[in-house]
C-alpha cells in the first residue's frame, strides 16, 4: 500500500491494529461467544420491557413485528460475518466503516453513536436490574423510589465493572450461568402459558407481514424490535481474544441471532395466547402493562413463588447484559486509541488482567453519570431510552451494512456468494435500517412520541438524534488533537502501554 497521503485508498484505509494489543488471545470459544452475544441482548429484560410496547402499536400482529424485526437484523449479521474475516478488529463498526466511508464517517457512526447508545442502554440496564432486585427481595416500597433505585443502579454498574477489570474469561464463566437462568425462566414461562386456557388460540396469522396498518406503525415496531435484538454484535469485539477469530465470531453472529428468533417468537406467541393484546386486565393492549408483560402475567401465569423467580431471571438479564456491554465498550474504544483516534489512556492493558484498565473504569463511571443525569431530568427516561437506542442502532448498523456493500464493491462479481453475501443481503439490510431511521427521526419530534418531551420537541428525539447531533461538534474538537487519523484515515503503529492499575 502507497504512503502517499493523496491517494484515496490510503485516506481511507487504516492500517490494521497492532497485532497484540496486550489482551489474552485465543481465551473464548464458540459457545463462550454465543453466550456472550445472548446475554449481551439480554433475552428476558429485552422481551419484558419491550413486547408490551409492541403490542400497543401493532396488536396481534406483534409476532409478526418480531419476526421482520430480525430481518435486517439477520441481513446485518452477514455483514458483519464477512467484515469480520476480512478484518478481524474488535474495533468493528468503527474500523469498518473507516475503511469504506473515511475516518469522519467511521469515529461519528462507528465510533459516537456506537458509545452514546451503549450508554444509554447501559444506564436503563442499570436502573432496570437495580428495581427488579428491590422488589425480589420484597421491598416494594424502595423499588418505587427513584432515589433508592438510582443509588443500587450505581452499585449494579460498579460491581459489573469490577467483573469486566478482572478479565474475560471471569465474565464469561459469569455469564454461563446468568443465560442458563434467563433461558430456563423464558422457557419455563412459556410452557405453563400455554399449558392454561388463555384468551386466544395462537394462530399463524399473528406472523402476517402485510397486516399492518400504514408504513408508520410498522417502521415503529420494527425499531422496538431492533433493540430486542440489540447487543449480539458485542460478541465481535472479542474477536481477537476468540479461538479462530476470522471464523468464530462470525458462527457465533449467526446462531446467536437465530437462537433470540426462537426465544423471542415462542415467548410472544405464549404471552397473547394466555392474556390477549385487549387493553383490560392482563391484556397485552394494557398500557399499564406495557412497560413489563412478564411482571403482569408472571402471577396468573406460574403462581406467587415461581413469579419470583422469573423476577429474579429479568433482574439477571439487565445484570448480564451490562457486564457484556462493559467489556464491548472498553475493547471498541481500545481498538479506537490504537488506531490513534483516541487518547492512548484508552490504549493501557492491565498487566495480570489483560483487560482494558482504564477503558473499563471508564465506561463504569461515564454509564453510572449518565444514568444520575437522565433520572434527575426525568423518572419516565427508560422507556424514551429504549426507543432513543433503538434509533441509534438503526444509524451504526444500518451504516455498517452498507460499509459491507462498498468496501467488497471489486469483489461482488466474483462469485454467486460474494454477490449475495457481501453485497445484496447487506444492502438490503442497511436500506431498510436506515429508512427506519428516518422514519421513526421523523415521528420521534412530535411531543407525543414517547414519555417526555421539552419545548414541544419529543424526548426520544432529543435523547437519540440529538446525541448524535453533539457528535459533530465534539468530532471536529478531537480532530485537531489526532490530525494524521482524521487526515489520512490511517496511523501509525501505536504502542499500547501496560500498566500496573
Amino acid at each position: 500500500m502507497t504512503t502517499n497521503p493523496t491517494d484515496t485508498e490510503a485516506r481511507t484505509l487504516p492500517p490494521p491494529a497492532p497485532a497484540d494489543k496486550g489482551l489474552r488471545g485465543g481465551s473464548v470459544g464458540l459457545l463462550a461467544a454465543v453466550a456472550m452475544g445472548l446475554s449481551s441482548v439480554a433475552p428476558a429484560y429485552s422481551i419484558a420491557v419491550t413486547l408490551g410496547l409492541v403490542t400497543l402499536v401493532v396488536g396481534h400482529l406483534a409476532p409478526a413485528a418480531l419476526l421482520l424485526g430480525f430481518v435486517p437484523i439477520l441481513l446485518t449479521a452477514f455483514a458483519f460475518r464477512e467484515l469480520n474475516r476480512e478484518m478481524p478488529d474488535r474495533g468493528t463498526n468503527f474500523v469498518w466503516i473507516t475503511r469504506a466511508f473515511g475516518p469522519m464517517n467511521g469515529w461519528l457512526v462507528g465510533g459516537w453513536v456506537t458509545t452514546v447508545a451503549t450508554l444509554i442502554a447501559m444506564a436503563a440496564l442499570a436502573q432496570v436490574g437495580a428495581a427488579y432486585l428491590l422488589a425480589f427481595l420484597g421491598l416494594h416500597s424502595l423499588a418505587g423510589n427513584t432515589t433508592a433505585v438510582t443509588a443500587l443502579a450505581v452499585l449494579l454498574l460498579a460491581a459489573v465493572t469490577a467483573v469486566a477489570y478482572r478479565g474475560l474469561e471471569i465474565a464469561a464463566s459469569v455469564q454461563y450461568v446468568l443465560l442458563a437462568l434467563q433461558m430456563v425462566a423464558l422457557l419455563g414461562f412459556g410452557v405453563a402459558a400455554f399449558a392454561r386456557h388463555g384468551a386466544a388460540a395462537p394462530s399463524l396469522s399473528w406472523l402476517n407481514p402485510l397486516g399492518f396498518g400504514g408504513f408508520g406503525p410498522f417502521a415503529e415496531a420494527v425499531l422496538l424490535c431492533l433493540f430486542i435484538y440489540w447487543g449480539w454484535d458485542a460478541l465481535v469485539t472479542v474477536n481477537e481474544e476468540t479461538r479462530d477469530s476470522g471464523r468464530v465470531p462470525g458462527q457465533a453472529v449467526i446462531i446467536s441471532t437465530v437462537v433470540l428468533l426462537g426465544t423471542y417468537l415462542f415467548t410472544a406467541f405464549a404471552a397473547i395466547s394466555f392474556a390477549g393484546t385487549g387493553g383490560t386486565g392482563v391484556g397485552l393492549g394494557n398500557p399499564a402493562n406495557s412497560g413489563d408483560i412478564l411482571a403482569s402475567l408472571a402471577p396468573p401465569v406460574l403462581g406467587t413463588a415461581p413469579a419470583k423467580v422469573l423476577q429474579l431471571a429479568v433482574c439477571i438479564s439487565a445484570v448480564s447484559a451490562l457486564l457484556t456491554s462493559v467489556v464491548s465498550s472498553c475493547r471498541g474504544n481500545l481498538s479506537m486509541a490504537a488506531h490513534g483516534a483516541l487518547p492512548q489512556a484508552f490504549a493501557r492493558i492491565h498487566p495480570r488482567n489483560r483487560t482494558p484498565s482504564f477503558g473499563t473504569v471508564f465506561f463504569g463511571a461515564a454509564a453510572a453519570v449518565l444514568l444520575v443525569v437522565l433520572s434527575v431530568v426525568s423518572g419516565a427516561f427508560l422507556g424514551d431510552a429504549i426507543l432513543s437506542t433503538g434509533l441509534l442502532i438503526a444509524c451504526y448498523y444500518g451504516m455498517t451494512a452498507l460499509a459491507c456493500v462498498w468496501y467488497f464493491r471489486k469483489q461482488l462479481r466474483n462469485s454467486p456468494r460474494d454477490l449475495l453475501l457481501k453485497g445484496i443481503l447487506p444492502l438490503l439490510g442497511g436500506l431498510m435500517m436506515l429508512a427506519a431511521f428516518v422514519r421513526s427521526a421523523h415521528d420521534m419530534y412530535s411531543p407525543d412520541y414517547g414519555y417526555t418531551s421539552f419545548h414541544g420537541i419529543g424526548g426520544v428525539f432529543l435523547l437519540g438524534v440529538g446525541s448524535i447531533a453533539v457528535g459533530v461538534p465534539v468530532m471536529l474538537i478531537v480532530r485537531t488533537r489526532f490530525r494524521r487519523f482524521f487526515r489520512e484515515g490511517r496511523t501509525s503503529v501505536v504502542e499500547l502501554t501496560i500498566t500496573e492499575d
